[in-house]
């Protein structure tokens, strides 16, 4: 009887030492010096090309961590680029590629009624291997398809940091 009274005692301990493990997790997320050097990338790669920009780095939740306005970008820029961000770390997705699957699939439409949701060029994910840890998020070229190689730019020419 005395094995039997341990053994459950055992069993009860590991179940509940099981269920409170299954409630603690843990998640990379981009860092302050990371954001603010894809930011400024991003920025700088647009101006490479002439275009006035401004780039908003989110961290894996959408929360902002960095935010670059260049000289001359527009004011609506800056909303621009944190929308695309946000929409991106949200969606675990480019915003081009969600424009583009929502102009083709009515069901997919509605994506432009979640508040703060932006389905236009220019948000892409940040990874660090297959785990999105954030996104970047251009406003101010004369096209989203721009916005979107200066957000890539950026996060190639630290991809190093994301092995």
């Amino acid at each position: 009887m005395h094995k039997l009274s341990i053994l459950a005692a055992t069993l009860i301990l590991s179940a509940t030492a099981g269920a409170a493990q299954a409630q603690v997790l843990a998640q990379r997320t981009i860092g302050l010096e990371l954001a603010n050097r894809l930011a400024a990338g991003a920025v700088q790669a647009c101006a490479d090309k002439g275009y006035a920009v401004s780039a908003t780095v989110v961290d894996r939740a959408g929360l902002v961590r960095a935010v670059q306005r260049a000289d001359n970008a527009g004011p609506h820029t800056l909303a621009a680029s944190e929308q695309k961000a946000f929409t991106s770390a949200s969606a675990r997705n480019a915003t081009q590629a969600m424009m583009e699957a929502a102009q083709k699939n009515a069901g997919a439409a509605n994506l432009t009624d979640i508040p703060g949701f932006l389905l236009l060029g220019g948000g892409v994910p940040v990874k660090a291997g297959e785990e999105v840890i954030g996104a970047v998020g251009v406003g101010g070229a004369p096209g989203g398809h721009l916005d979107e190689q200066c957000a890539v730019a950026a996060i190639d020419a630290v991809a190093a940091l994301l092995k």
